[in-house]
């Protein structure tokens, strides 16, 4: 089945989540939408010491943060900027430690209905052809007013 073509440009998506998330910013910018596609999207963090744990791995509450976000902007970037779509699930397994520096989140889109998305997000150390974390995360969305 084909997907549909993305509604949000990675500029538009940039500035909705700058104004609608702002705290996203506090300490400055570290998640960067990197591109928008038919059925999905893509997103880095570039994790520094605040996104460390002991050990100087990226901590688990940053990859979810990552595997979040980048659900979020695949799933608006197909139905447009709704700030009230909420997570309702997010499943993560941790497959490898990585390591401080960008890492990429990319997400596919597995259904998009009308009160719920299904993402698949799978995160990779940039340049890295080895999963890091892989997360299902689904979103309740509100209902359309269109």
């Amino acid at each position: 089945m084909p997907h549909p073509t993305p509604m949000m440009t990675v500029a538009e998506l940039t500035e909705f989540l700058d104004l609608e998330f702002p705290q996203l910013l506090d300490g400055g910018r570290s998640f960067f939408v990197e591109a928008v596609y038919p059925g999905g999207a893509a997103m880095r963090l570039s994790a520094g010491p605040r996104h460390l744990r002991p050990g100087g791995t990226v901590a688990g509450p940053s990859l979810m943060a990552l595997a979040d976000l980048v659900a979020y902007v695949a799933i608006l970037s197909h139905i447009g900027p709704v700030a009230l779509a909420v997570t309702t699930n997010l499943s993560i397994n941790f497959l490898r430690k990585p390591a401080p520096g960008d890492l990429v989140g990319e997400g596919r889109i597995l259904k998009l209905g009308q009160r719920l998305a299904v993402v698949d997000c799978a995160i990779r150390a940039v340049g890295s052809d080895e999963i890091a974390a892989h997360a299902v995360v689904t979103y309740s969305l509100p209902p359309r007013t269109d």
